[in-house]
């Protein structure tokens, strides 16, 4: 089946019945820990659900980077601490993926900046990974960070910033650096989080879950 029939697909579901809207996590090699923070999407997916009227599946799936089944999820987040690596198949397919109309967040979870950065680049290497200031409407969908992206863990003093890669007016990839947003959407024992701390990353999930789906630019 033609990749970009399978995404409008994926895409139509959003008028299906809540188990048939689905969101995944990215699983890669290179031997960084894709599987981190397990508890992360079905909290952000509930939260979503309640507060923003979604109907997403209460529980994630887990997609290949160079599978087909990729172009089924609108959505798809990224994370851990390691070594990333792609195989040329797996970044063709994942810029075929990402220009089809998909969305990629890849939250960086301490210590996975060095490795991902490159592979971005691999994925797109005729486009620029831009820093997003407090402007931009992701910061202001049903809740409004006025700072820009939330910090939610520190690891090395440094300021939560957000980048993206635009394909025209289009953001189709997110890359959240020293926020730690999946630590925040995990359940509460897990970190022992304040609850205020996990509520700002619950809404600032939230807000690139509507962004998302709206269609925004």
């Amino acid at each position: 089946m033609n990749k970009i029939l399978i995404l409008t697909l994926g895409l139509l579901s959003f008028q299906l019945p809540a188990q048939e809207l689905r969101i995944a996590v990215l699983k890669y090699a290179g031997g960084g820990d894709w599987y981190a923070n397990p508890t992360s999407l079905p909290n952000l997916i509930s939260f979503c659900n309640q507060h923003l009227k979604t109907e997403i599946h209460p529980e994630n799936d887990v997609v290949e980077s160079g599978s087909n089944q990729l172009f089924l999820y609108p959505f798809v987040h990224m994370t851990g601490h390691g070594n990333v690596v792609f195989s040329p198949e797996e970044v063709k397919n994942l810029r075929s993926y990402l220009l089809s109309g998909g969305f990629l967040h890849i939250d960086d979870n301490y210590g996975m900046d060095p490795y991902v950065r490159p592979e971005i680049k691999r994925i797109f290497p005729d486009k620029e990974l831009v820093a997003l200031d407090a402007s931009h409407p992701i910061f202001s969908q049903k809740y409004n960070f006025p700072k820009g992206l939330p910090k939610i863990h520190e690891h090395d003093g440094l300021p939560p910033q957000a980048f993206g890669v635009f394909d025209g007016d289009r953001l189709i990839l997110l890359y959240t650096y020293e926020s730690d947003l999946g630590n925040g959407w995990e359940d509460q024992a897990v970190h022992n989080d304040p609850e205020e701390v996990r509520l700002k990353a619950l809404q600032m999930g939230a807000n690139i879950i509507q962004y998302v789906f709206n269609g925004a630019r």
